[in-house]
């Protein structure tokens, strides 16, 4: 092989873990047993790992090696994650109903987060009819899985309905029981409906750091607007999620 062979090489490679000669969290042999074994020299076998790195297949770690990804990505419920069955008349909010879907232990204090009152930039100020500048607060979540980040989300509200309320209380965990919707139901502020759009990216760096992306990771971009029935937006919310840390279900009848 020539070492302008280094698609091959990681073809050759993706398919010994795809095949699962190098299972999850396993090490791939070192990049000079790579090179001796497929006769080709230590830049070629550094690109073909460079781009199974970009693929999210292994990822480097320092003082290990190269290795392969787990890859059992969290369930995240659809519409079943916001039943009132969960957080009105239990306390089981979003993320750890994700969690109990996909069998994973849980600790409210999974989710950490940090609340301000902040100026609205233009999305947030345009999805509540408010002034560029008008003061919201800010109720930024991380949100960890066995000690890995998945995903961050960060809420704002206008004032006049959360103040006062454990919304606006930077304790780890949950908002009380039943969570932030809970919190809105008991403000005369019930969630009926909730409206999601979710695009791809790639991280900004301060993302990557977060979250602890390997390099080539892309994440997953949600912004959620949840209403009263009256269509009154109680909460405006966007999400950074790690694309390979989830699988996103939907489940739902099909509409006449």
């Amino acid at each position: 092989m020539s070492t302008t062979g280094y698609r091959e090489l990681a073809a050759r490679l993706r398919d010994s873990i795809q095949r699962g000669e190098y299972g999850p969290g396993a090490n791939l042999p070192k990049q000079q047993e790579l090179a001796e074994q497929f006769g080709v020299n230590i830049k070629t076998v550094r690109q073909a790992v460079g781009l199974l790195e970009a693929e999210g297949l292994v990822t480097a770690i320092r003082r290990r090696g190269t290795v392969v990804r787990e890859r059992p990505p969290m369930k995240r419920l659809g519409v079943e994650r916001y039943s009132k069955q969960k957080w009105k008349y239990g306390d089981t909010v979003a993320f750890i109903a994700d969690r109990e879907a996909s069998g994973r232990p849980w600790n409210r204090t999974d989710q950490t987060q940090t609340v301000a009152l902040v100026e609205a930039d233009a999305e947030v100020a345009e999805a509540f009819g408010l002034e560029p500048g008008a003061h919201v607060f800010e109720r930024a979540r991380t949100v960890r899985d066995s000690g890995q980040p998945t995903h961050t989300l960060t809420s704002y509200y206008v004032p006049e309905h959360v103040e006062g309320t454990p919304l606006v209380d930077p304790t780890p965990g949950p908002a009380g029981p039943g969570g932030g919707f809970a919190v809105l139901t008991l403000q005369g502020y019930e969630p009926d409906h909730i409206s999601e759009t979710v695009c791809g990216r790639m991280p900004t760096p301060e993302e990557s750091k977060v979250l602890e992306l390997p390099a080539g990771e892309p994440v997953m971009i949600l912004k959620r607007r949840t209403y009263t029935a009256n269509d009154v937006l109680i909460e405006f919310a966007r999400g950074v999620h790690a694309a390979s840390r989830f699988a996103w279900t939907y489940d739902f009848k099909l509409p006449e």
